[in-house]
């Protein structure tokens, strides 16, 4: 077996396009559910041993720990999109000004001159921008945090607290880019099992280290905060290890740091591209989080307990988009425009079966599901996050739909176009909060994203198939 083959647990280059795509999602599907966890527990430890006040002390930060989750996610999958796109180059047929024909792709690096030099050097540049930035973020928080805070309304009698949970989590940015960089690059050669396998041990230990702090030791949310940084860190250290020893084509050597600019260049623009994208989107939520902040502390933690069920229902769609993300992006690579194209095709069909999925099991269970989430009898509560769902959960193609299209746009070098659409949902918040919210109260919450997904989908899909790349031709119809 090939030093590639036994790296790339999946080989999206070649071969059936959907069925590698599903292999390549459902260990990311696994790894985005024992993610969740470590917020999903916190979530319902802190709603069932601390009570409401604290639950709604930790979903007014929500905005702010979304803001770091999107931009080390973004950031990483677009580092990751370079390396993806050199592995294409490196071990596809023919590299992206090839001729995009199908067949077996090149495994031997000689045969692929600086093909390993290549993946190196951007796993070396992938390192140097995620530390930068790691330290950049944990200074601006400790400046910035607590009126930040003060900026989004967050009620005097939960600031506090809210404070208390946050500040640890900042502090140790560098823990939670660190992992999202190490699982970015194994995703980017095919393997998606092993960060898989590392987040299940690792989410473990946050459940116990939950109760411990929590429960026993009565740390508080602080507590909550500090079993997360733990955990990460864990997944952190087997990722890093697995890589050293399993995976030496992603293992820079001291000459692979030195610097190239066009490289660097093209990193940094892919990573802080999507990873603004990425900021945009959490700026959103936060804008929108003000608006619910002033309709009390009971609102707020139905919101929350409903949004967390909403992100478990949505890591299905999650799990392609990253499968996405690694097909165009190798593919790219290699110029195999048509399996991109058919690829999407098969995206966007898999939304559609995910979505009436959820669609049933919420309109069946979302009452009980609020309840369980945070451990709440109050009507308020049950009754906002269970119509939040059912509003919201035919909405979740859209979404799908949108996510894919902006991720395939950033596989292909599509940098601005895709940020188009997250300007647009930006501004669609900041129309509510100004001018619904405070006359539909928690209503127009509940329908603000809907709106403006369907505005926003129809700029992407223009953008994607209207391509010069994608588009099919006369010149490229033979792909």
């Amino acid at each position: 077996m090939s030093q590639t083959k036994r790296y790339a647990q999946v080989d999206l280059l070649n071969g059936p396009i959907f069925l590698s795509m599903l292999r390549f999602a459902v260990p990311v599907f696994f790894s985005s559910v024992f993610q969740q966890l470590y917020n999903t527990m916190d979530t319902v430890i802190v709603g069932h041993v601390l009570g409401d006040t604290s639950l709604a002390a930790i979903g007014a930060v929500t905005p702010v720990y979304d803001l770091l989750i999107g931009f080390a996610l973004g950031l990483g999958n677009g580092l990751s999109i370079v390396t993806a796109r050199s592995y294409g180059m490196s071990y596809g047929t023919g590299g992206r000004g090839g001729s995009g024909k199908s067949g077996a792709a090149t495994s031997r690096p000689d045969k692929n001159p600086g093909g390993d030099g290549l993946l190196k050097r951007s796993v070396a540049v992938s390192m140097v921008i995620g530390a930068g930035i790691s330290l950049f973020i944990m200074l601006l928080t400790r400046i910035a945090l607590y009126p930040f805070l003060q900026l989004l309304h967050t009620p005097e009698e939960i600031i506090g607290e809210s404070y208390s949970y946050i500040s640890v989590i900042t502090l140790f940015t560098g823990v939670m880019f660190a992992y999202n960089l190490c699982a970015g690059v194994l995703q980017a050669v095919g393997n998606s099992f092993m960060p898989l396998l590392f987040l299940i041990f690792s989410s473990l230990v946050n459940i116990g280290l939950d109760f411990l702090f929590i429960a026993r030791f009565g740390m508080g949310i602080q507590g909550a905060a500090v079993a997360t940084v733990i955990s990460q860190a864990v997944s952190v250290v087997l990722c890093v290890l697995y890589i050293l020893k399993r995976v030496s084509i992603l293992v820079p050597g001291k000459e692979h740091f030195k610097v190239d600019k066009a490289l660097y260049k093209e990193m940094a623009a892919q990573g802080f591209s999507m990873g603004f994208m990425h900021c945009l989107v959490s700026a959103g939520s936060a804008i929108l989080q003000v608006g619910i902040n002033g309709l009390g502390y009971l609102t707020i933690a139905g919101h929350t307990a409903a949004r967390k069920l909403c992100q478990f229902c949505l890591m299905p769609f999650s799990a392609m988009i990253s499968a996405v993300n690694t097909f165009v992006s190798q593919n790219y690579g290699a110029g195999e425009k048509a399996r991109i194209r058919k690829a999407m095709k098969c995206a966007y069909l898999y939304n559609g079966c995910m979505t009436v999925g959820a669609v049933i099991v919420l309109l069946l269970f979302a009452p009980d599901m609020v309840r369980i989430i945070s451990g709440s009898s109050e009507p308020v509560i049950l009754e906002n996050g269970a119509r939040y769902l059912r509003v919201v959960a035919p909405f979740f193609f859209v979404l799908g739909l949108i996510n894919d299209t902006r991720t395939a746009l950033q596989a292909i070098g599509q940098k601005i176009l895709p940020i188009i659409s997250s300007i647009m949902e930006l501004f669609g918040k900041i129309l509510f909060v100004a001018i619904f919210i405070p006359k539909f109260q928690y209503m127009a919450v509940i329908f603000c994203e809907p709106i403006i997904w369907c505005f926003m989908v129809l700029e992407l899909l223009a953008a994607f198939w209207l391509n010069p790349y994608i588009r099919v031709t006369k010149s490229n119809s033979a792909y």
